[in-house]
């Protein structure tokens, strides 16, 4: 069983906003990950842009934070993809 469950491999890495959100809220990722049920390594490897959440795990996040995927995750790069 893999330790960063609800994650994809970020061959683009998305940007998110969970960090500046924890730290606004003065959440730890410990306890952030421990509300989605998943590790603290998979919130770092979030934040730090080296996997990007699944979409199950994204909606968690979100939900927590009581925002929509769009204002947690940036989606510009993939919008910008597809003009291309």
């Amino acid at each position: 069983m893999s330790k960063l469950r609800g994650l994809v491999l970020a061959t683009d890495s998305m940007k998110t906003k969970i960090r500046d959100l924890r730290k606004e809220r003065r959440i730890s990722q410990d306890e952030l990950a421990k509300a989605v049920h998943v590790t603290r390594l998979t919130i770092t490897s979030i934040e730090n842009e080296k996997y990007t959440a699944s979409l199950p795990l994204a909606y968690k996040i979100s939900k927590f934070f009581g925002l929509t995927i769009e204002e947690v995750f940036d989606f510009s790069d993939l919008e910008s993809d597809e003009d291309e």
